[in-house]
């Protein structure tokens, strides 16, 4: 069902728009902290007249790849098209299904859909935001071919035993470390723990440019496709003729402004990642100490939490007051953005899954598809009983002071105790 005022549908905003109204007594994510070399490199781009003599994206894709210890960087105007241009170059059949992490943003499926692929959505690990080996394995099939790993909220999945049952039966594992960007699991980066992984650069992520996006690979067959079918448009040259299109494909290319300040941000984002890790740490031991509500766990294999969002759980029991309503008073009392986030919950946010699957509505039809499907709640129960206690904010920041996590403590316990029963 649409929601309309005067008969126009009201869109999701995002980015910037959706933060604009955002007032509060703890940080905001805006305005961001821009790195000191930005204008040097946008400078640079206005000097060169945008000629391919700059190259500011090529400079890019070779830093972050340094950076994050991989032999390939190719550099996109956001995390969605990265995700969709990987999803392209993966080359598999109508109705083939990739398993996802259920607890996600639209943009993780994107591809996907648009691929004629199929999400399959495993259930979360109790009390946390992320599937797992144990939860995604009774989900494979024969007509299973990749696994997409999200990151949520910057809690990185136990990536070690998902790769090895990935391996077990012949899949493809990559990453949405849109949320986790330099977080650290068992002396490895995020983005380096599959087959490839991508990020966002939009401005109110970790790493935050004016747009931006890209996917890494140490596979360079990989990254080959990945250029032809996502910004070479599937087009080749051919002598005497010119471009000739053997394959559709996309033109998700990274603008040089976009890539300027990108490799700005790149200058200061391990010091950033390094305060938001100990802030987020102390933060959740302080609000955690709290009676009736419980921070996300930290996994121990998880060494730099790249936090975005800093979550937590309330124990209806203990309140008389509903998590909806807990977080109406968390925003009066001064926290940034809090709500919850039922809405993360692709088989029930994404309501035409379900509803092309019951129609089978290519490609739920038979074939290519080779069994029914369905999304709701029921799907993932686990998930959807934990997001209904469920509360963030957006975003958390490297603005974070000690001083501040104390000050969230004390508004989360003010607004406790007023509830409690």
């Amino acid at each position: 069902m649409m929601t309309a005022v005067q008969g126009e549908l009201m869109r999701a905003q995002y980015g910037p728009a959706a933060y604009e109204s955002i007032e509060g007594g703890l940080p905001a994510q805006y305005p961001r902290t821009i790195g000191p070399n930005a204008m040097k490199y946008l400078q640079e781009v206005v000097d060169g007249g945008f000629s391919r003599s700059n190259t500011m994206v090529d400079r890019f894709e070779r830093r972050f790849a340094e950076e994050l210890g991989v032999q390939h960087c190719i550099a996109t105007p956001g995390c969605n098209p990265a995700l969709q241009m990987l999803a392209a170059a993966l080359d598999f059949e109508p109705g083939d299904e990739i398993i996802v992490s259920p607890i996600t943003d639209y943009g993780s499926i994107l591809g996907i859909v648009h691929e004629n692929y199929i999400p399959v959505f495993p259930d979360t690990e109790p009390g946390t935001v992320n599937f797992s080996a144990r939860t995604i394995e009774p989900h494979i099939t024969n007509r299973t071919r990749a696994i997409l790993c999200v990151h949520k909220t910057g809690i990185l999945c136990d990536m070690d035993p998902i790769n090895e049952l990935a391996r077990r039966h012949g899949l493809v594992v990559y990453e949405d470390a849109c949320q986790a960007a330099f977080g650290r699991y068992k002396g490895r980066l995020a983005g380096t723990l599959a087959d490839a992984a991508a990020f966002s650069f939009d401005s109110e992520k970790t790493m935050g440019g004016d747009v931006g996006g890209c996917l890494v690979t140490d596979d360079a067959q990989l990254a080959a496709r990945c250029r032809f079918i996502g910004q070479s448009r599937g087009a080749v040259r051919e002598a005497s003729f010119g471009r000739r299109h053997i394959e559709p494909g996309y033109a998700f290319r990274m603008p040089f402004c976009t890539a300027a300040i990108c490799l700005a941000q790149l200058e200061i984002i391990r010091e950033q990642v390094a305060q938001r890790d100990r802030m987020i740490r102390l933060m959740s031991r302080l609000i955690g100490e709290i009676p009736g509500v419980t921070p996300l766990p930290i996994p121990d294999f998880m060494e730099v939490y790249s936090a975005w969002i800093f979550g937590m759980n309330i124990d209806l029991e203990q309140f008389t007051c509903t998590a909806d309503e807990f977080a109406r008073q968390l925003l009066a009392e001064g926290v940034p953005n809090a709500g919850t986030g039922r809405y993360y919950l692709m088989p029930v946010a994404c309501t035409f899954l379900n509803e092309n699957a019951a129609r089978n509505v290519y490609p739920y039809s038979t074939p290519p598809a080779s069994r029914r499907y369905r999304y709701d709640e029921s799907t993932c129960p686990t998930a959807w009983s934990f997001l209904q206690s469920w509360i963030r904010w957006a975003t958390f920041c490297e603005k974070y002071t000690e001083q501040d996590c104390h000050r969230a403590q004390e508004i989360v316990a003010r607004v406790a105790n007023r509830n409690r029963r």
